[in-house]
């Protein structure tokens, strides 16, 4: 606030102006960095105070990570999509409800308000900037400079665990149905079977398993077995052909297809990121 170095959490230092002295002066591009103070800070009436107001003079506003709680706090998000790190977008929407929090991008832009995921994702919305701003042979110029991608293939959901069953199922009326499915994923799991073994008709199960967990039995054995799947891509040298039939993908096309739909990027690629 006040101009002072200030220590970070690594070794090193920031040499820092006071916010007071930009108050009248004109500013590009405004980014809200994150970090282990955020949470603090965003209870500092005085500190949201200058960020309204430096927002005010800024042609775009944008957040890295969880500095997204930053802007939320100040009202800079309300009815705009944002994204933050995929460990923090629960408590963001549920702090938030104004804000429409999506899971998956690494950055989003809602008009000139960006957000961006995690600390690494900053790279990524700064060359969209740059892309917006200057065009797409500077940007892309950079990237190669960087030693980066222009645009990251997939989201972060390949970085999170992409099943979160448990998490949404917050009565566990299915605990033990989910871990019979994931010891079972080369079987046929369809409605059927699944309703059988919860004890349930197949009508009754659909609404009952739709209601506890916000996705359908069919969309949640896929995520199961996408996630098996990823699990064994990252572990070892396994055939992609095996791990589809291991998985209960049937062949390797239907893995890829579901792949895309969950991750946004091919087994292949996952195996070559991870």
């Amino acid at each position: 606030m006040d101009g002072t170095l200030i220590t970070s959490d690594t070794p090193m230092s920031l040499s820092t102006e006071s916010l007071s002295s930009w108050k009248r002066r004109q500013i590009d591009t405004l980014i809200v960095v994150g970090g282990n103070g955020v949470f603090s800070a965003k209870e500092d009436a005085h500190l949201l105070a200058c960020v309204k107001r430096l927002a005010t003079r800024s042609r775009r506003v944008g957040s890295i990570c969880n500095g997204a709680f930053i802007l939320a706090a100040c009202g800079l998000l309300n009815g705009r999509r944002a994204v933050t790190h995929w460990e923090s977008c629960d408590k963001l929407a549920a702090s938030y409800p104004a804000i429409q929090v999506e899971t998956d991008p690494i950055f989003l832009e809602d008009d000139h308000v960006w957000t961006s995921a995690g600390v690494t994702a900053g790279i990524d919305m700064a060359i969209a900037m740059i892309a917006e701003d200057l065009g797409r042979t500077a940007a892309l110029t950079l990237a190669r400079s960087l030693v980066t991608y222009l645009v990251r293939p997939g989201g972060q959901s390949q970085f999170s665990e992409a099943l979160d069953l448990q998490t949404a199922d917050g009565a566990g009326r299915f605990d033990i149905l989910h871990e019979w499915m994931q010891n079972n994923l080369k079987q046929d799991l369809r409605i059927e079977r699944l309703a059988a073994e919860a004890g349930m008709s197949s009508r009754n199960f659909s609404r009952a398993y739709l209601s506890h967990t916000g996705r359908t039995p069919a969309k949640a054995v896929e995520a199961m077995r996408v996630e098996a799947a990823r699990r064994m891509l990252e572990e070892g040298n396994t055939s992609i052909n095996i791990i589809a039939g291991r998985c209960g993908f049937g062949d390797v096309e239907r893995m890829r297809r579901s792949f895309i739909r969950i991750l946004s990027v091919s087994p292949q690629a996952y195996r070559s990121s991870f």
